[in-house]
């Protein structure tokens, strides 16, 4: 029974020993460095989002993690409603006519300012 129980720890402690010398040589196996901590690989452009980037985002992983089949259709439905809205909106503004210039209108502009002016002197 004691050679058993010298044995099992003996196997322990090799085991031990392989798995540390293990980590030091080859490290965590990561291929990047992990990030700092309050940094993010989440990236957005401030203005113009398309679909495309919606669908280039990636979310760093927490212990917790998330479930990946419900953010990747979050992010697909996302970028199917934004580039829907980006066509509608080209194709609103393609309707829209130019506004027409009236002249009228800035003369009395151009008469008030001219009254102003001399006023000022």
């Amino acid at each position: 029974m004691t050679t058993a129980l010298i044995y099992l720890v003996v196997m322990v402690l090799v085991a031990a020993v392989v798995f540390l010398l293990a980590s030091l040589v080859f490290g965590r196996g990561e291929e990047l460095a992990p990030l700092a901590p309050g940094s993010s690989p989440t990236r957005l452009p401030a203005e113009g989002i398309t679909g495309e980037d919606v669908t280039a985002v990636r979310f760093q992983l927490v212990l917790r993690g998330y479930k990946m089949s419900e953010v990747d259709w979050v992010l697909a439905r996302l970028a199917g409603e934004i580039d829907g809205l980006r066509a509608r909106i080209a194709e609103l503004e393609a309707e829209r006519p130019e506004p027409e210039h009236d002249n009228e209108h800035d003369n009395e502009h151009e008469a008030m300012r001219e009254t102003e002016r001399e006023d000022a002197r």
